[in-house]
């Protein structure tokens, strides 16, 4: 199983040392280096900045949200990056959700998986420029509807490599489903060992709609993993970034990741952990989680039970691990994973 890193979003501001740490997980042999974006850093800058700092790891957005940019915009800055690192480039697109989407974007999103599905569509013409890019579709057309001097246009930059993977972050099944179907890849997160049946059973039917799984599909899982003697104490490092997700990321019944709680059989849990957010006792919602929660989707604890735990993740569909944020020892991880 390969290991990579996904730093995230930058909270507050970037991090000072951030150029020694990318350098440092390229080096120590990690297999990718991934960042994300919500409503404040954008995604692609710091991938930039991560390229040109490093020579080997893959570099991938986990994810460049799909209402920030047209389909032309992020294609272009794909294929830019794509040419300037040598072709280490993996695109990952998410539709984030409606509050992000709506209030920040000011975007509709309304029909994700639609939106998604003619996004990737358009995507994949720019990279492919076999043809002047048109497109009839309801979210994205071109050329604009009603324009009289706009005209198919062939991007002007040659790709790299017309082959550049486009993944998908989906937690949902039919979102997962459509990863299988359009996609080189599905971008997880939360994903549990204990769950890999329905994640397979997900895949499959997009697959079944493609006519089959294609040659090198693979799917990343973005991982927290904390090495401490005590178990507890490691799991408190996750549990806030848990209960901002289950309980704050969007509101009441329009929370895509607390529904994925209330799936693996936490719903009193994650009911709890959320009104607790929403009512801004984030500290007390962060402490309502258990541990056996944090353990179903991290890797936490002494470094013989973090191996023993790892072996569960081997057998499963997951083919990468990407551990989340920079660990406080890149060279301990390294050796451990």
């Amino acid at each position: 199983m390969r290991i990579g890193v996904n730093v995230g979003h930058f909270a507050g501001r970037p991090p000072p040392d951030l150029a020694a740490r990318l350098q440092e997980i390229d080096a120590a042999g990690f297999s990718s280096v991934w960042f994300a974006e919500a409503y404040g850093s954008d995604v692609f800058t710091p991938l930039a900045y991560a390229a040109a700092l490093t020579s080997r790891v893959r570099l991938g957005t986990a994810v460049a949200q799909v209402p920030a940019r047209t389909p032309a915009a992020t294609a272009m800055a794909a294929m830019t990056l794509d040419h300037l690192s040598g072709g280490r480039v993996v695109l990952g697109l998410g539709a984030s959700g409606p509050q992000v989407s709506e209030g920040w974007h000011g975007a509709p999103y309304a029909r994700p998986l639609a939106r998604t599905r003619e996004y990737v569509s358009v995507v994949r013409q720019v990279l492919a420029r076999e043809a002047p890019v048109s497109n009839d579709g309801e979210y994205f057309p071109l050329p604009s509807p009603g324009s009289e001097l706009g005209k198919p246009l062939r991007s002007s930059l040659h790709p790299y490599r017309a082959s550049l993977p486009v993944l998908l972050g989906a937690e949902g099944p039919r979102n997962i489903a459509l990863s299988a179907e359009v996609a080189d890849g599905w971008l997880a997160m939360f994903f549990a060992p204990a769950f890999d049946g329905f994640y397979r059973e997900a895949l499959d039917e997009g697959f079944a709609r493609r006519g089959g799984r294609p040659e090198g599909f693979e799917v990343v899982a973005t991982v927290p993993v904390v090495l401490d003697d005590d178990v507890d104490r490691a799991a408190d490092r996750v549990r806030p970034e848990l209960a901002l997700y289950m309980g704050g990321m969007g509101a009441r019944g329009a929370n895509f990741h607390h529904d994925v709680f209330v799936r693996m059989g936490y719903e009193s849990v994650a009911a709890r952990v959320q009104e607790l957010y929403l009512d801004r006792r984030k500290d007390e919602a962060a402490a309502a989680i258990p541990t056996e929660l944090v353990e179903q989707v991290a890797l936490i604890g002494p470094v013989g039970k973090v191996r023993r735990d790892l072996d569960r993740w081997e057998s499963t569909v997951v083919d990468e691990i990407a551990v989340q944020g920079l660990p406080d020892d890149v060279s301990a991880v390294a050796r451990l994973l």
